[in-house]
């Protein structure tokens, strides 16, 4: 079983109160008054307090084209992902050189060559490192990046991997003429990277620093992973690349789908295990807004406070996508009240797709 040593998180030095993020949408936007009212609302329901950025908001006035956007992306996903992963591995204990498996994931600009591919030398790991860069997963990749590296691990068990997923979505809001799908995705998404180190059964446990890169105890152990995807979905989340950049695929089926999917899903995923829902120590949920929590505590019939921690990434950092729910994780195993047992991870993305993770902390 692998075990995961560190986890940690990047955000740009931009922090905005929602409020503010409405304001200066609606600006740069042109809003008339009626839709500038819709878009205060959204805002005002979205869950989130405040977000980041990875350009000062007047700099979002400049963005000419999509090849200069990409460029900006390039450039601040490179230092956003060196920073998280930098900060993952001196918590994990784990030199640069010694990572064996790189995968990164991303879905809100394009790199060629990949990020990994630019990470390497900046980073310090040897060239021979093995590379998967990762697009088109959306939200769900975070999850299925943890999955797939803990598959890789099952048959390299000496090995050590690294996970980073980054996302700059800010980059990504339309200027001109935003549909209704495009103000809501404004109203939640924000700017960030999150990291996670990952190490295989056989790799020695004292060289894992401090345990889950947090001090707080032993790492949580990856037990067992299922991917879903939920038949005749692929239209209810995603992206459409237009002439100006992405444009995001948002409808009101999204949160229908995950109530009534998830539930008989992850029953059968701790059935496997001879566990049930009420066994699971803490949930660690991707906060994809407020009605996406809400369908996830409902199907499983949880109670409000087992997504509280989701609630709370939501507020502070908004839903960073591929990297959201990873932040959730690192959350959770910092909380002092977080109890030793099963953990399980639920990852939601376009297709619609559902990775879920089995992990373990011991006491």
């Amino acid at each position: 079983m692998s075990r995961i040593a560190a986890v940690r998180s990047a955000l740009p030095p931009h922090r905005h109160r929602q409020a503010e993020l409405a304001e200066a949408a609606a600006e740069l936007c042109a809003l008339p008054d009626p839709r500038r009212q819709v878009l205060e609302r959204l805002y005002a329901n979205a869950g989130v307090r405040t977000r980041h950025t990875v350009l000062e908001l007047p700099d979002y006035k400049r963005l000419d084209g999509l090849g200069p956007t990409n460029d900006l992306y390039i450039e601040h996903a490179t230092g956003l992902g060196a920073e998280a992963v930098g900060g993952a591995l001196r918590a994990a204990g784990v030199r640069p050189q010694d990572v064996d498996l790189f995968v990164t994931t991303s879905v809100t600009g394009v790199a060629v060559p990949s990020l990994d591919a630019r990470l390497v030398p900046l980073l310090g790991m040897r060239p021979d490192v093995k590379r998967v860069p990762m697009f088109g997963l959306g939200c769900v990749a975070g999850a299925a990046g943890l999955s797939r590296i803990h598959d890789y691990l099952q048959a390299w068990p000496g090995h050590t991997a690294v996970l980073l997923a980054v996302e700059l979505c800010s980059l990504s809001v339309p200027l001109a003429n935003p549909t209704l799908p495009d103000l809501v995705g404004s109203a939640l998404f924000g700017d960030g990277a999150a990291a996670v180190v990952v190490r295989g059964a056989q790799c020695p446990a004292e060289d894992s620093g401090d345990g889950d890169g947090t001090g707080t105890g032993p790492a949580p152990r990856i037990l067992a992973t299922r991917s879903e995807l939920c038949p005749g979905t692929h239209d209810a989340l995603g992206w459409h690349l237009g002439s100006h950049g992405f444009r995001i695929v948002l409808t009101a089926e999204l949160a229908e789908i995950v109530e009534r999917e998830l539930g008989g899903l992850v029953g059968r995923f701790l059935a496997d295990h001879r566990l049930q829902t009420s066994d699971v120590a803490a949930w660690v949920v991707h906060p994809g807004g407020p009605k996406v929590i809400d369908a996830v505590r409902d199907s499983l019939a949880l109670t409000e406070d087992r997504v509280a921690t989701a609630r709370r990434s939501l507020a502070e950092v908004g839903n960073l996508s591929s990297a959201s729910v990873l932040h959730v994780l690192g959350k959770t195993l910092v909380e002092p009240d977080t109890p030793p047992g099963p953990l399980v991870m639920v990852g939601l993305g376009p297709g619609v797709s559902i990775e879920l993770l089995l992990l373990e902390r011991a006491a």
